[in-house]
């Protein structure tokens, strides 16, 4: 009723094809920005902060990078868990090494990190493609989990293995250590979140983003008409990485404080984005938004309704868990293979065109 084009007129090729061509979108997306940025730390506490949004949108960023690599590029990746760990144990590092410097230089920096390693892991894609760089990206995430079990200068020879953030500060508050405060987590992720969204969103859009689709659809094609695959997949490699490594950065820095690479980057982690990328949708920066809020609110869903309000066990909460994601995931591979973004899609398509039907 309210959701209309008409009178939302465009004078230029620019206004047409900004990301949100139509008034109402983006007003809807400055509201969410002003309640997000806004409103919401005023309100969050460390239960929110720690089990729903910190968690969301770290996953978010990962989801992102693996969409890049995976959706855009058509380039299948299952080595999120391994790179997410460099960015943790670069980040943990230069924390280390370097105390005065910014955590969001060292965030950063670790970002680039995992970039250089992603582009090293990512040399198989010139010769092997599909089913066989599962296979070598796999292979990556088991190498880098072992090497950073293994060498202990990455844990700087800690008797129990584990690393852990120094408290570090942003304008003066504790963004890592223990007396962080929930709404300073949740605004530096924030502000990463909102900064890597809208650089993948441009990204996609641009000639990169171009080059990228073209090798997905068809690499020989592509090439034909003047795209270097070199080029494509290496960059898709290098910005998957980078993205990946922020996320395992912040994952390690701002959200736990402290990890140990096996039980906070193992395969489990790398399946896990997967998911969440299958789910919300091939291809589309929302989709990895949605993918990622829904399996970050269904286990804490699950374990609200199961084990608080019915009083199941634990254990039996987390199996159903993991049988309706495997069911949710079989469901979206036949009936919705875009996921949950193109459902978004549609239900805006029908909503335009109502009451008239589609």
């Amino acid at each position: 009723m309210f959701y209309r084009e008409a009178g939302d007129f465009k004078t230029s090729y620019v206004d047409d094809s900004q990301t949100f061509p139509i008034r109402f979108d983006r007003y809807r997306y400055y509201a969410v920005l002003m309640v997000a940025f806004a409103v919401i730390p005023f309100f969050v506490d460390s239960y929110w902060a720690n089990a729903i949004l910190v968690p969301f949108l770290i996953y978010a960023i990962a989801a992102i990078g693996l969409n890049i690599l995976t959706g855009y590029c058509g380039q299948v990746s299952l080595g999120t868990g391994g790179f997410m760990a460099v960015g943790a144990y670069s980040c943990y590092k230069l924390m280390t090494a370097f105390p005065d410097v910014s955590i969001i230089l060292h965030v950063i920096a670790a970002g680039f990190i995992t970039a250089a390693v992603g582009v090293l892991f990512g040399l198989p894609s010139l010769r092997i493609k599909g089913f066989y760089l599962a296979v070598a990206t796999l292979a990556a995430q088991f190498f880098l989990v072992w090497l950073f079990n293994k060498v202990p200068w990455f844990y700087n020879y800690s008797a129990s293995g584990q690393i852990s953030a120094p408290e570090r500060t942003v304008f003066g508050i504790a963004v890592t250590g223990p007396n962080t405060e929930a709404w300073a987590k949740y605004l530096v992720c924030l502000l990463f979140v909102m900064v890597l969204a809208w650089v993948a969103r441009n990204l996609t859009r641009g000639t990169i983003g171009r080059s990228w689709m073209a090798i997905r659809d068809m690499d020989i094609a592509a090439e034909i008409i003047g795209v270097n695959p070199l080029k494509a997949k290496l960059t898709a490699f290098a910005v998957s990485s980078f993205y990946i490594g922020i996320a395992g950065a912040l994952f390690f820095a701002v959200y736990l404080g402290a990890v140990e690479v096996g039980e906070a980057f193992g395969i489990q982690k790398s399946f896990l984005i997967l998911f969440m990328v299958i789910i919300g949708g091939l291809g589309s920066i929302f989709g990895s938004f949605a993918g990622a809020a829904f399996l970050v609110l269904l286990p804490v869903l699950l374990k609200n309704v199961l084990v608080g309000t019915l009083g199941w066990p634990t254990d039996l909460a987390a199996h159903i868990e993991l049988m309706i994601v495997g069911a949710l995931i079989i469901v979206f591979l036949i009936a919705e293979p875009h996921g949950l973004a193109q459902l978004w899609r549609i239900g805006k398509e029908k909503l335009r065109l109502w009451p008239f039907p589609h």
